[in-house]
């Protein structure tokens, strides 16, 4: 069961927060529970949709988001962001099965994006105290400085998302992605 009441519809939510939220059905066809949960504090809902936007606009690719955010909802064990980037991933990005199994254990198939990934994934795990060799290796693949920045506010984004679904145990409305517990 959720810990934080989630609005049950955009009407629920607080006034500041309605805007944002019609904004998320126009683009999304309908308002994810997360979205709901956040919009409790409009504040926070504004500050992660205009991360995210803002994000959007970047040098990295939508595929190399998805990824990322599968390495890190696995990484944290979030079953509510695994659920959801594995749609994404699978159903608007385009990514393979075999690919998305890669990106949850922090790697992919693609070489320039397996060395995002693992990145990512090696911000997550020395909370940002990579080495020398952790950014050789990512530049030695082709990322800029200011790609390598991005895939740091990606981790940090994620963690957020992670972090809040399982504080709050945000109930899954995406397809239940193969290994989570429901």
């Amino acid at each position: 069961m959720t810990r934080i009441a989630i609005p049950a519809s955009i009407e629920a939510a607080p006034a500041a927060a309605r805007p944002a939220l019609e904004q998320v059905k126009s683009q999304l066809g309908s308002v994810p529970n997360l979205f709901r949960l956040v919009a409790n504090s409009p504040v926070a809902l504004e500050g992660w949709l205009g991360l995210s936007g803002a994000l959007g606009k970047g040098q990295l690719p939508a595929a190399t988001r998805e990824r990322i955010a599968l390495a890190l909802a696995e990484f944290n064990g979030c079953g509510y962001c695994l659920s959801a980037h594995t749609y994404v991933a699978s159903h608007v990005a385009g990514l393979s099965a075999q690919e998305i199994s890669a990106n949850r254990m922090g790697r992919s198939t693609d070489a320039k994006a397996d060395a995002a990934v693992a990145f990512a994934l090696r911000v997550a795990e020395t909370r940002g105290h990579v080495t020398d060799a952790d950014v050789k290796t990512l530049r030695d693949a082709g990322y800029d400085d200011g790609q390598l920045i991005e895939i740091v506010q990606h981790v940090a984004l994620n963690i957020w998302t992670n972090y809040m679904n399982e504080v709050a145990k945000t109930e899954i409305d995406f397809p239940l992605a193969e290994g989570v517990a429901a």
